[in-house]
């Protein structure tokens, strides 16, 4: 009996010798006709999923991407195996243009990448009716789909129009995919992108030779950063929140006798190309980047994920760090935070929102308190005494066992209870209702001498032990639930380590 050919495939066009778990089915289900929905972990190989089809069939298939980047790495992956890929972007010239036109109409060409905005200009309706009249049309991929939900850790607009890729292509199967999405943002997905009776494949976010490590950061964290990168092993990813973040702290580690190059999207073209080489080709790079820099670029020995700062969600974070350790072999994922780079975070947002036009700002408000929740989530897992993975899978809708190898199962800390304290503060908001958390704490501070930062934990820990309820907002209001009135006349237990 022969070989399977789909494997034979694999094979000659990827040099794998089988697929990896959750690919085979989406790949049969694309070829068959079939919608689908692929969440799979970061390093699984989502990418392949469109890609075979494509080579299979002889023909093209159309693939949505949000960063040029991410679409010229991929583009740069597949034709150094000899498969011919493309991506259409502003950045083109009218000659490169017409010679992408020229490729397509003669069918020598197997993937076309485009950016979500171009899929509305009026060419790229051209080109896909050409594709469409001539039964060159595989499939069309939709990659980062969680991009198009609010509910999503990454919303973007212009995803928000990439439904009419349906009309536009009846009958061409469509297949999205994304590494980490919750269930609302699945269906999110299915609903927007009208995707018909999909296949819908789900692979656990578990990833069983990462660990991961949260503690707070120092005021000056070289030191420990320095040390986490001195232990690590192979590339080293380090994330902070700004661009001028990302230049200081390669400047900084470079300064300590750390070769760090940075990374993001305010550098030239040039410059940018110039680190991605680095990061990919250096036997042992240290990258300092924005949280964007990473998709779909294919480093497999990244010993160490480093965030500089809070990240904004779960499912963000899940995406960020299951970049390290895609061998297989064990990585560390650790972040340094401050409980004031929530606040930071959240007036970001808040004035990012404010500079969108009038129609967009009802759905900037849905996002900004989903964000806000969002935030709090990640930041009770930061600070929170459980199993760091168990807590950032549950965010994704995903039950899951405690890991064993992160800091808080390795750890056994000394808990007090809380309850003296809880009371106090929770007596204040019944006294005067809607207080921002910075003015409460200062004000318990001066009154009973504990430390402000022990009051503001105190009032974090509350809301998410649901006793107290902040608003959405980004201003840190804080209400007492009828729970935390419950409290005040009847006090029960409160055993943390702070």
């Amino acid at each position: 009996m022969g070989a399977d050919p789909l494997t034979e495939s694999l094979q000659r066009h990827f040099g794998w010798e089988s697929f990896r778990p959750g690919q085979r089915p989406v790949v049969e289900a694309l070829l068959a006709g079939r919608d689908c929905l692929a969440v799979l972990p970061t390093g699984a190989g989502k990418s392949l999923c469109f890609q075979l089809p494509a080579l299979v069939r002889d023909g093209l298939v159309v693939v949505i991407s949000p960063l040029v980047a991410l679409m010229q790495d991929q583009v740069s992956q597949l034709q150094a195996r000899g498969i011919p890929a493309a991506c259409l972007h502003r950045g083109l010239d009218p000659g490169q243009r017409r010679q992408l036109q020229q490729r397509l109409a003669a069918n020598r060409l197997r993937l076309l990448y485009l950016a979500p905005e171009r899929a509305q200009a009026e060419a790229t309706r051209q080109l896909l009716d050409e594709a469409l009249e001539t039964g060159r049309l595989v499939a069309l991929a939709v990659d980062e789909a969680h991009c198009i939900s609010a509910w999503g850790h990454d919303f973007r607009p212009d995803y928000r129009r990439l439904g009419q890729l349906r009309s536009l292509c009846p009958g061409v199967p469509l297949v999205a995919l994304s590494a980490t999405a919750a269930p609302q943002v699945r269906a999110d997905i299915i609903r927007l992108l009208q995707l018909r009776r999909p296949l819908v494949q789900v692979r656990s976010a578990r990833r069983g030779n990462l660990a991961y490590t949260m503690r707070r950061r120092p005021a000056d964290p070289l030191t420990e950063v320095v040390a986490a990168i001195g232990e690590s092993r192979g590339a080293v990813l380090i994330y902070a929140r700004t661009r001028r973040s990302v230049e200081q702290w390669a400047a900084r580690l470079t300064a300590a006798g750390v070769e760090a190059i940075a990374y993001h999207a305010g550098m030239d073209p040039e410059s940018r190309q110039l680190a991605l080489r680095h990061f990919q080709e250096h036997p042992t790079p240290v990258l300092v980047a924005t949280v964007a820099f990473g998709m779909g670029v294919d480093r497999p020995d990244v010993g160490l994920v480093l965030h500089l700062d809070l990240p904004a969600s779960a499912e963000g974070y899940l995406q960020e760090s299951g970049r390290a350790g895609r061998d297989g072999l064990p990585a560390r994922c650790l972040v340094l935070f401050d409980p004031a780079d929530r606040t930071s975070l959240g007036w970001a947002m808040r004035s990012a929102g404010q500079q969108l036009p009038p129609d967009q700002r009802l759905l900037e408000r849905h996002r900004l308190e989903l964000a806000q929740q969002q935030l709090r989530r990640i930041e009770a897992v930061a600070e929170g005494e459980g199993c760091r993975e168990q807590a950032l899978l549950l965010a994704v809708g995903e039950i899951s066992p405690p890991c064993g190898r992160c800091d808080n199962c390795l750890s056994a800390p000394s808990r007090n209870d809380w309850a003296p304290q809880a009371a106090v503060l929770l007596s204040a908001l019944e006294d005067r209702s809607g207080r921002d958390l910075r003015s409460l704490a200062e004000d318990l501070a001066g009154a009973h001498g504990e430390a402000e930062p022990s009051w503001a934990w105190l009032a974090r820990r509350l809301v998410q032990e649901e006793l107290i309820s902040e608003s959405d907002d980004g201003a840190q209001r804080l209400y007492l639930r009828p729970v935390g009135r419950s409290y005040l006349r009847d006090p029960w237990p409160l055993r943390w380590s702070a």
